[in-house]
């Protein structure tokens, strides 16, 4: 709880207890992205008592602070991960289970600078999200 109470102080946000446990479930879980449904469910096992709508507008807190990071993943569903300060990364999304794998690959990075650069623009950030799966 004390990692997750320094991370809600420097973003400026008070410590409550809904923001603590949703912070610090983030910080301990192994999942790196979750959706509400999962925070909820994973917090309800814990028997956190906290609804649904709670956790849905201390997510959209936690995005706006810049905690952490929005992506829509497959299934029109968005999915929260922490905004750690590590570099940029692709997701790999499975078709067939939704398990959502990282990458991180320089050479494509670079090549969307390139691309940005030819059509006039300096890239801020990006966003790459590729679909697939395993052969059987």
């Amino acid at each position: 709880m004390q990692e997750a109470s320094v991370g809600l102080k420097r973003s400026g946000l008070k410590p409550t207890l809904p923001r603590l446990k949703i912070l610090g479930l983030f910080l301990s879980c192994e999942q790196r992205h979750l959706a509400a449904e999962d925070v909820y469910r994973l917090l309800h096992a814990e028997q956190a008592d906290l609804g649904l709508a709670t956790v849905y507008r201390v997510l959209g807190q936690f995005e706006q602070t810049g905690l952490l990071k929005k992506s829509q993943l497959g299934n029109s569903k968005a999915v929260y991960e922490l905004n750690d300060g590590e570099r940029h990364h692709g997701h790999l999304v499975c078709n067939r289970t939704g398990d959502v794998h990282e990458f991180f690959d320089p050479e494509i990075e670079a090549r969307l600078k390139v691309v940005a650069s030819q059509l006039g623009f300096e890239l801020d950030d990006f966003v790459v999200t590729a679909y697939g799966a395993r052969p059987r």
